[in-house]
């Protein structure tokens, strides 16, 4: 049986579960529509810190935060757009922004639908005007974020999409990878090394961009808990980041529509036209092994 239900912590969060396969789901509308849980069979897994998030002036580290309208930073935070400088922080505005619910059905499967639009807060860093739908499906053992993109402009809307999942990990160690792609770019250095299914999970940081992935699917096994997590996207999604930092007990398989800067370089940047819409999803499915 498919339900939601609301509960009131800090912030309103809506709970969408499937009592048949003991899977929920947590979402904050007002905390940037953020997935915050999702619990399957008794297992965590997604990480969430929470004093940052409960700290309205910081940035969530933890949950599924989504990347509007840039992924990664910006040199110095700036952007040329029609001639004028804009400053745009890392990752855009939509994971700082309240999202309205526009609706909730529990027939079958859980669903709860968030909408973000533009408004003098963000025309004053991204000068153009627009309206996001995403879709949270919750059914049985898979997670679906379906995602639409309205232009509501007069000029071609230039932009790009990301999801930041913060999978819990508490050993390292136990973990193997299936990444579609033999090359990655490291973000910092912006050197490419191959890839050949291992990361060395001793260094401090890993932070690194696939962006000439083969397939539209991503997964990791974690075998000392025993589960696999697997990732798939529709063809908007180009860019497969990794990212996790020595100590923390999370992992971050990312899709990018479009690398960091691409606001800048116009590297697999994505556009619509006005008066269009476009339309995409990223699903996630948990396996226990």
């Amino acid at each position: 049986m498919f339900a939601i239900s609301l509960k009131q912590n800090q912030y309103p969060t809506y709970i969408l579960s499937d009592d048949s396969a003991l899977s929920s789901v947590e979402v904050v509308p007002d905390r940037g529509g953020i997935i915050t849980r999702w619990k399957i069979q008794g297992q965590e897994l997604l990480y969430l810190d929470e004093e940052r998030f409960k700290d309205p002036k910081l940035s969530v580290r933890g949950g599924n935060p989504i990347l509007f309208p840039i992924c990664g930073n910006l040199p110095d935070n700036i952007y040329d757009y029609q001639g004028k400088q804009y400053i745009l922080k890392q990752h855009g505005f939509a994971r700082d922004l309240p999202w309205q619910v526009s609706k909730e059905a529990a027939d079958d499967c859980a669903s709860l639908t968030l909408v973000l639009s533009s408004n003098d807060q963000t025309r004053a860093v991204y000068p153009l005007d627009f309206q996001l739908v995403f879709t949270y499906q919750l059914q049985g053992n898979q997670l679906k974020i379906l995602q639409r993109f309205s232009n509501l402009s007069s000029v071609r809307m230039p932009f790009s999409v990301g999801f930041h999942p913060y999978f819990w990990v508490k050993d390292k160690t136990g973990l193997t990878f299936d990444i579609p792609g033999s090359e990655y770019q490291d973000q910092q250095t912006k050197t490419h090394y191959p890839f050949s299914g291992e990361f060395d999970l001793t260094q401090d940081e890993i932070d690194v961009a696939f962006k000439s992935i083969t397939r539209n699917s991503a997964s990791y096994t974690d075998h000392k808990r025993r589960l696999q997590i697997t990732l798939t996207y529709s063809d908007l999604y180009s860019t497969l980041v990794f990212w996790t930092v020595k100590g923390k007990e999370y992992i971050c398989i990312e899709p990018w529509s479009a690398p960091r800067n691409a606001l800048n370089s116009g590297e697999q940047l994505n556009y619509i036209e006005p008066g269009k819409t476009l339309e995409a999803w990223v699903q996630m499915t948990y396996r226990s092994l």
